[in-house]
């Protein structure tokens, strides 16, 4: 199939891109195309009005603060898999990006496109989501930033307005002896997960765990936190025993659909798994 008729705009500015997300409607930002232009084709999605910003200077970088990891809104996919940084300091991003589509989706697809599509299914939303990642945006009355908790409301909905854009998203620096990573488990190589989980995870003395965030994918309209495994395992020392123990709390207060690719009850149980495997996987990457 093809679009639906559409009028097309390609800003030369930040600001020119804001004013036509304010004055046109029902108007979509384009950015990478990989998920808009899919639902487009299948009718599933039909602006009015297409505002293309991939032309924009500057909203395509990796950049180390004091604080914080800072990625522009057009950092494609493969930036994150190649980063030396990343690779190296925040492995749960690297371990998403690579599982993202193929080789020719990773060259198209950014960051904050994944992000303000919100797909619950997606590798980006979770592995932030755990990563405690806040976003950076710009409106007619200026910038903003939405905090972790904030940004994913529904399937498909963000907590961005109709004439904001996102132009950066902020990672606050891991402390020392801190190690993540992100596994999804899906039926090809590349596919949606049909669950997936984000950890990271830092000790204290005596291998106590200090702080975890473990958030979980394509089970709840939103990527969401395993708060009750978190709670179980902070102060605890962290063996096979415990991380087992928290991995039967992970499921609390998921609502996974049942689908062609798993019922809810297998996805809950997988959730369990998943838990436990990115939890090791984490501790593994701690010095």
């Amino acid at each position: 199939m093809t679009p639906k008729q559409f009028d097309y705009y390609s800003p030369a500015s930040l600001n020119e891109a804001i004013q036509l997300l304010k004055t046109k409607d029902e108007a979509k930002v384009l950015a990478g195309g990989q998920s808009l232009l899919a639902l487009m084709k299948l009718r599933l999605a039909a602006p009015k009005n297409i505002i293309d910003i991939t032309k924009l200077q500057g909203l395509s970088y990796i950049k180390e603060d004091k604080d914080y990891l800072a990625i522009g809104a057009l950092t494609i996919h493969d930036m994150l898999e190649q980063s030396a940084v990343i690779k190296s300091k925040f492995t749960i991003l690297n371990d998403a990006a690579s599982k993202i589509g193929d080789q020719q989706i990773r060259n198209r697809g950014t960051v904050a496109g994944s992000v303000c599509h919100a797909d619950p299914a997606a590798d980006l939303p979770t592995a932030l989501t755990a990563a405690d990642a806040s976003y950076v945006v710009q409106g007619p009355s200026g910038q903003r930033i939405i905090a972790p908790k904030d940004m994913f409301v529904d399937i498909f909905t963000t907590a961005l307005g109709h004439d904001e854009v996102v132009t950066e998203i902020r990672i606050p620096n891991f402390p020392l002896r801190t190690g993540s990573g992100y596994i999804k488990h899906s039926r090809r190589e590349g596919d949606f997960a049909i669950v997936g989980v984000g950890t990271v995870v830092t000790l204290g003395d005596g291998n106590v765990c200090k702080d975890v965030r473990i958030a979980l994918g394509s089970v709840n309209t939103t990527p969401m936190r395993a708060k009750s495994a978190e709670s179980y395992l902070r102060g605890k020392k962290l063996d096979d025993k415990t991380i087992a123990e928290a991995a039967e709390k992970g499921p609390e207060g998921a609502d996974p659909p049942s689908d062609m690719h798993g019922s809810r009850e297998y996805r809950l149980e997988m959730i369990k798994v998943f838990i436990r495997r990115t939890m090791k996987l984490a501790l593994s990457r701690i010095n």
